[in-house]
């Protein structure tokens, strides 16, 4: 079925026959895994799982950029928050993921110079504000972030600000796909891939992926139509045994992704090891801030690094539902200690996470 406009991926009548066409196709059991929190919570919202049979199952991956943040970046951004002349700007979601004694959240209520921003670049209108002060945005993301937040770096050099810097948790997707191929319970058949990622990064990111683990990809945009078109594919390409990696969103993708964006993120981060939540250390899965901007990154400044561990608070299994072992429910503190009044994991946290996804939409 071929569907040219956003329009059309809005439409019931068309998500309707998507649906009918996966029920009709689907013969095997298969676990499809969506790796991005906006699919996820997509799913949810307009309530794909009641439309498929009983041979699919859909797991939500590690796609939540807070949710894999791992709990010893959260303890550094706190640690930073109570230097003294320090503002710390971040994006909204972070400001309530509790670390290990605290969170930025309460940190604020107790008087540190905490500020949600919504860009990286609201963070440099402070620094300029606030010349006599140092300002710190803390940033968490994926590809999809990193070029801004890179872009933010560039205007601070041609500005001279030596007030701002970044306290780079970003992660890279591939990386992670590689990762959770080899984690042990780890069960998934086909993936939906993220779109605003591979917007920035292009189809040919995920070849190499592909062509070690031979397992059906499909990149899919946000609309129900969207989703429900890359699950016919995936069903498809599972039931003929013809694994391909194909893009389901070419509306916003392409092969090559945005070249420009891609430069800018090089330009000012180089890979690194990184932490995920639930993954541990992934080589080269992180993004570091190159030694020719080092008087931008947070880090060199002030001598604040995570530690490489995956540590997790106790009894919460967020790194286990972020790799699809678990579901919400299958957690011990699920909906009795961990709810989004009082959550124990920043899977309950960010609203692209999969526990208050649960909690909102499916019980």
């Amino acid at each position: 079925m071929s569907v040219k406009y956003a329009e059309e991926y809005r439409d019931p009548e068309i998500s309707r026959k998507l649906a009918e066409q996966i029920r009709r196709i689907s013969r095997r059991n298969v676990r499809l895994m969506e790796v991005c929190g906006t699919h996820t919570v997509s799913i949810f919202r307009s309530g794909i799982r009641s439309l498929l049979p009983d041979t699919v199952s859909l797991l939500s991956g590690p796609g939540c950029p807070v949710c894999v943040t791992a709990q010893q970046e959260i303890d550094a951004f706190i640690s930073l928050s109570r230097i003294e002349n320090v503002i710390v700007a971040t994006f909204g979601d972070l400001l309530r993921v509790p670390g290990t004694a605290s969170s930025l959240e309460r940190e604020r209520a107790e008087g540190r110079d905490i500020r949600m921003v919504y860009s990286a670049f609201d963070a440099l209108d402070i620094a300029k504000k606030h010349p006599d002060r140092e300002v710190v945005f803390l940033g968490v993301g994926f590809e999809t972030t990193a070029p801004t937040i890179a872009a933010s770096v560039l205007s601070a050099r041609d500005m001279n600000l030596e007030n701002y810097s970044v306290f780079s948790a970003h992660k890279q997707v591939p990386p992670a796909l590689f990762a959770l191929m080899e984690t042990a319970g780890v069960q998934v058949q086909g993936f939906i891939l993220p779109g605003h990622v591979s917007v920035i990064i292009g189809t040919k990111a995920y070849i190499s992926f592909f062509e070690k683990h031979r397992i059906p990809c499909v990149i899919a945009g946000f609309e129900s139509g969207d989703i429900l078109r890359a699950l016919f594919m995936l069903i498809s390409r599972i039931e003929s045994d013809k694994p391909q990696l194909e893009n389901g969103y070419p509306r916003a993708v392409t092969f090559d992704g945005n070249e420009k964006a891609i430069k800018i993120m090089y330009e000012v981060f180089e890979p690194a090891d990184a932490v995920w939540r639930g993954l541990g250390i992934i080589a080269e899965s992180g993004l570091e801030i190159r030694e020719a901007f080092a008087r931008f990154d947070s880090k060199r400044k002030f001598g604040i690094r995570a530690c490489e561990s995956d540590v997790q608070p106790e009894g919460c299994a967020c790194g286990q539902i972020l790799t699809g072992i678990k579901t919400p429910p299958e957690c011990s503190l699920y909906k009795k200690i961990c709810t989004p009044m009082n959550p124990v994991g920043p899977c309950m946290v960010s609203t692209e996470g999969t526990c208050a996804a649960y909690y909102r939409y499916y019980e």
